[in-house]
């Protein structure tokens, strides 16, 4: 460890600058939020201790996040989060076998939607599903005689979740995909070699006892992009239809309940408890991705 001319340590010092924006940005709004969860608090008084009221209300009296909003997110999270890793994995294990040039221009093709995702949204997404005749999706079904009269894609119950999830998992090959293709892509060849002399007979026993083994490091940062990604992009659904609450609260999501509480009816201390739910939400599917691909027990989470 370097050491100053006084004899110290200099490592706190180059720490210094990463734990001041750590605590300024992290630490403390997620301290206040935790306080402000047991207040009411409309941004205009001053904030009033209720209690455990906002917990209580939360899963109790708040039928739309019971109704709605909770299976909306699983239902989200399992197909976007879950679909979504597993589609990354897939698409990175294909590519890696392929040669460089067309495996690079795969890859940024892949990669690139994640980079233009809040552009396309509305510039190509909403075209594609417009409700009116105009739209691309509607003027190709009623050429080839599926449907009679337009159908209004965003604003339906019945379709704006799958189209939330089609789109969620066109922008979701970020960070975390090249992650697990850089992982797959440093396997050491002679290991693969190694488990066909001990009895390795097909490419999914490979990718079973290889390739995952060697790229955990890399599964685990995926893995946990894939958490924070699938909650980062829950505002899709009110970015295709135009509004919060979303139609029928059909692709009403945590976040966009909490955008609803905070940003819409001010009541941010009943936001700030569904925020902490949320965040513990996230902190316990960390915990089991550090768990499922982490090296051992002693290391810490990434989250």
């Amino acid at each position: 460890m370097r050491k100053s001319l006084s004899g110290k340590s200099s490592v706190p010092i180059f720490l210094a600058p990463y734990a001041f924006f750590f605590m300024l940005f992290i630490a403390i709004p997620v301290a206040v939020a935790a306080v402000l969860s047991f207040t009411y608090f409309n941004t205009m008084n001053t904030p009033q201790f209720i209690g455990m009221s906002n917990y209580i209300n939360l899963f109790t009296n708040d039928a739309v996040f019971m109704q709605h909003v909770l299976p909306n997110t699983i239902v989200y999270a399992v197909f976007v989060g879950g679909f979504g890793y597993i589609l990354s994995f897939f698409l990175a294990w294909s590519l890696s076998q392929i040669t460089k040039r067309p495996r690079t221009i795969m890859a940024i093709i892949i990669y690139s939607p994640s980079m233009t995702g809040g552009i396309l949204l509305s510039t190509v997404w909403k075209v594609i599903f417009n409700g009116e005749r105009s739209g691309y999706l509607n003027f190709i079904l009623m050429k080839l005689g599926v449907i009679e009269q337009p159908v209004q894609w965003l604003q339906s119950s019945q379709y704006l979740m799958p189209i939330m999830i089609i789109v969620s998992l066109w922008s979701s090959m970020g960070v975390g995909f090249l992650a697990i293709l850089a992982g797959i892509l440093n396997v050491d060849q002679e290991q693969y070699e190694a488990a066909y002399i001990d009895g390795v007979s097909n490419r999914f026993q490979e990718i079973i006892y290889v390739t995952i083994p060697n790229a955990r490091p890399q599964m685990l940062f995926g893995t946990v992009m894939a958490i924070v990604n699938t909650f980062q992009s829950s505002g899709v659904g009110v970015a295709l239809s135009g509004s919060n609450p979303t139609p029928n609260y059909a692709g009403q999501l945590i976040v966009t309940h909490i955008d609803d509480f905070g940003f819409i009816r001010y009541e941010m201390g009943y936001a700030a408890a569904i925020s902490v739910v949320l965040l513990v939400g996230i902190r316990l599917l960390s915990s089991g991705a550090n768990r499922l691909f982490g090296e051992n027990e002693n290391e810490g989470s990434v989250l």
